[in-house]
């Protein structure tokens, strides 16, 4: 089972955008199912106030968690971590045009060719759909960071 297909198996358990997508990567982010849990528990439905989508921000999480970070010099960490969430939000609005909770649950959407793991698994549901495409969207991203291809802004 890859990884998208894993972030679907965990919101059809019940667990919220943020966990499911925070805990396809528990393997490789080294937290167990149970931190994962605790630590995203509070950022589904955009943190309760239907702000930042939750799938977007468990992928920010797994994104911190899977980049180095240089702890001799914070302040360059954090403008990083910044960059490199922005360009995930970037890619997130470019397929579904809006970052807010409340927002996406208003449209209608359809997997298509910006969204190829929700359509090869033929997702309906619309909280599905984001969750497969922000661990999509962040598998680009780590796989870009090994061959150096993210803009410059965003490595170190």
């Amino acid at each position: 089972m890859n990884r998208c297909e894993l972030a679907y198996q965990y919101h059809k358990k019940g667990y919220n955008c943020a966990q499911s997508v925070l805990m396809s990567f528990q393997d490789v982010a080294g937290l167990s199912e149970k931190q994962c849990l605790a630590i995203a528990s509070g950022f589904g439905a955009g943190a309760g106030t239907g702000e930042l989508c939750g799938a977007l921000t468990g992928a920010i999480m797994v994104l911190d968690l899977l980049t180095q970070t240089d702890t001799e010099n914070a302040v360059e960490a954090k403008k990083r971590a910044m960059a490199q969430a922005k360009e995930l939000q970037k890619r997130f609005s470019g397929r579904f045009d809006a970052l807010r909770c409340a927002e996406l649950l208003k449209k209608k959407f359809i997997p298509d060719d910006t969204t190829p793991s929700a359509k090869v698994l033929q997702l309906t549901g619309h909280c599905d759909i984001m969750i497969v495409t922000a661990v999509e969207i962040v598998e680009e991203m780590l796989q870009e960071l090994k061959g150096g291809a993210l803009p410059d802004h965003i490595q170190s």
